[in-house]
């Protein structure tokens, strides 16, 4: 029952997350298109767009991990996997979802290091907007927890398997 609960706020979090690299998107697409009619049309640039932008990129790619994950987006070399037999696949899957695991907790630790350092300090970026270091940086944390217990998650799915049953694998059930 409480591992049901928790892949279902899993999952929402993924989604709210998702939802919000999407808003993001749709904000620097519509600010870049009329930051370049502002600055060609009328000789009047919004300055901060572009740098609003480059943090957004930023805050969408820690957003959005985990419901790529979920969904596997991710980039897999399929001409590899499909040389391999079941066995090594299966292997495969635990190594890199175990490198996933260790790659988010590094992501997560480091991250909210970094992120308490720079609002202890109060760091801001030197540039026209002067925008607080730790607002920029508090979404590599905040993203990395949902993409930890989702590589958590496929290693424990890739773990219950067998070698046999290694091309029938549903990573996502593994916490339902």
């Amino acid at each position: 029952m409480l591992v049901k609960r928790l892949g279902q706020l899993l999952y929402t979090l993924e989604d709210t997350f998702a939802w919000g690299a999407i808003a993001l998107l749709v904000a620097i697409t519509t600010g870049v298109c009329l930051e370049v009619v502002m600055r060609y049309a009328f000789n009047s640039p919004i300055f901060f767009v572009v740098e609003m932008s480059e943090y957004a990129l930023l805050w969408i790619t820690f957003l959005g991990a985990a419901w790529t994950l979920r969904n596997n987006g991710h980039v897999r070399i399929e001409i590899l996997l499909n040389f391999l037999s079941k066995k090594w696949r299966h292997r495969l899957g635990l190594i890199s979802n175990l490198f996933g695991v260790i790659v988010s907790l590094v992501l997560l630790i480091f991250g909210i290091s970094r992120t308490w350092d720079a609002y202890d300090r109060s760091l801001f970026h030197a540039t026209i907007t002067e925008f607080p270091t730790w607002i920029v940086m508090i979404f590599i944390p905040l993203g990395s927890i949902p993409l930890l217990f989702r590589f958590v998650q496929r290693f424990i799915g890739h773990w219950r398997q067998s070698e046999e049953d290694a091309d029938d694998l549903q990573p996502n059930n593994a916490l339902e």
